[in-house]
């Protein structure tokens, strides 16, 4: 096998496609040998973008083949309130602060009923850490949805903000976690994440749960059999090798319970935050980082380009650098998403749409559930992919 490897590597680099810097990364990636922290930053360090793409695009196609997944979802922020002071946040506003809002439960009900009528089957919660919001507020949130729309797919409620109900309502978190399964909680949403080194995480998000916190949350949730997805913000002040530290501790807690669906790195928009001073990442920056998180997370299936924050266009290109999903069609009405709007966006693709928008990058689309089930199985969907590829899964304890 080994041999085998070596010699296609040679013809890769004999015919211009591979730089020698990464010769032996190559070797472990067609041998399927899991990336090293130290292959990871040279991965990082390296100019050689084409390679670096090549070995992701490679990747991407033995785990998920042409398939790019999408779904025609919304996305609910059911209040901009919060006590944390995230640096890099242009959502959150302050109690008494006049662009505060909460919504009620009906009113979320009728967004969600006017969301569900225009053929929308999962609704994406979450929102800021509102200080006087009580646990009932969110089970019936969750109940109501779930009694009118028991076919539409609930994704809801960070790590933080089960961290902020332990702590608001004085709950435990089994008690936090079964009273939201139990009202209709059907899966988890990823963010919060940020970045979990330290002490970067600290000089962005220093009143946020602890990046340890984030990741036990993490397992417990998954322990329930409760799903969830994983982010990464980068682009702003963290080092490659905070990505790299990112990107392992997801692996490894992944290597333990099967549970992250999909990873999502978003590219932090410096516009209207403290850290308005910064750039924000380039476009190298963002495909080298999708396809660095596709070759380091082998044990994860799904890597999203998020075209909401990368734009439509590099999204595209990034269904070419190891990602195989666009996340979906997403309309909210404006608040969390216009803050992270990439530049010439706006906050929502047609199902024609975003399907040409695959199509262009020469993939076969295919929208799917929250769990990445075919929701119209089509000639081009090979069921064996998709279960060949769960089956090197952990299964969930």
């Amino acid at each position: 096998m080994l041999n085998k490897a070596v010699a296609r590597t040679d013809y890769i680099m004999e015919t211009g496609y591979l730089s020698k810097e990464l010769e032996a990364i190559a070797i472990k990636v067609e041998t399927r040998e899991r990336l090293s922290f130290e292959d990871g930053m040279t991965l990082f360090r390296s100019d050689d973008l084409v390679s670096i793409g090549a070995l992701a695009n490679h990747a991407r196609e033995r785990i998920n083949g042409n398939l790019t997944y999408y779904n025609v979802n919304r996305h609910m922020n059911y209040t901009n309130v919060c006590v944390s002071d995230c640096a890099f946040c242009g959502f959150y506003r302050r109690v008494r602060h006049p662009e505060a809002y909460e919504w009620t439960v009906a009113e979320c009900v009728e967004i969600a009923r006017k969301a569900y009528s225009e053929g929308a089957r999962e609704l994406h919660i979450v929102g800021g850490l509102h200080p006087r919001l009580q646990f009932d507020y969110y089970t019936s949130l969750l109940s109501e949805l779930k009694s009118n729309f028991p076919d539409m797919r609930l994704k809801a409620f960070t790590m933080v903000e089960l961290d902020h109900l332990t702590r608001t309502c004085r709950m435990s978190d089994e008690e936090v976690i079964d009273g939201l399964v139990e009202a209709g909680l059907d899966s988890c949403p990823g963010g919060g994440a940020e970045i979990f080194a330290e002490p970067t995480r600290s000089r962005i998000c220093a009143h946020k749960t602890s990046a340890e916190r984030w990741l036990e949350l993490s397992e417990k949730v998954h322990r329930r059999n409760i799903h969830t997805n994983a982010t990464m913000l980068y682009g702003h002040i963290e080092s490659h090798e905070d990505r790299v530290d990112h990107l392992i501790r997801l692996r490894e807690l992944q290597d333990r319970t099967g549970g992250f669906m999909c990873f999502i790195p978003l590219a932090f928009h410096p516009e209207g935050t403290d850290l308005s001073h910064l750039p924000g990442p380039s476009a190298i920056d963002s495909l080298k980082t999708i396809a660095v998180s596709r070759l380091m997370l082998d044990n994860i299936v799904h890597i999203k380009a998020y075209w909401v924050m990368l734009g439509k266009g590099l999204a595209q290109i990034a269904l070419r650098f190891g990602a195989d999903d666009l996340d979906g069609t997403i309309n909210d009405g404006g608040s969390l998403m216009e803050s992270y709007l990439a530049e010439g966006n706006d906050n929502q693709l047609t199902k024609d749409g975003i399907e040409e928008l695959i199509r262009g990058a020469g993939r076969i689309p295919v929208e799917r559930d929250t769990l990445y089930n075919a929701i119209e199985p089509r000639a081009a969907v090979s069921p064996e992919t998709n279960d060949s590829t769960r089956r090197n899964l952990p299964v969930l304890g």
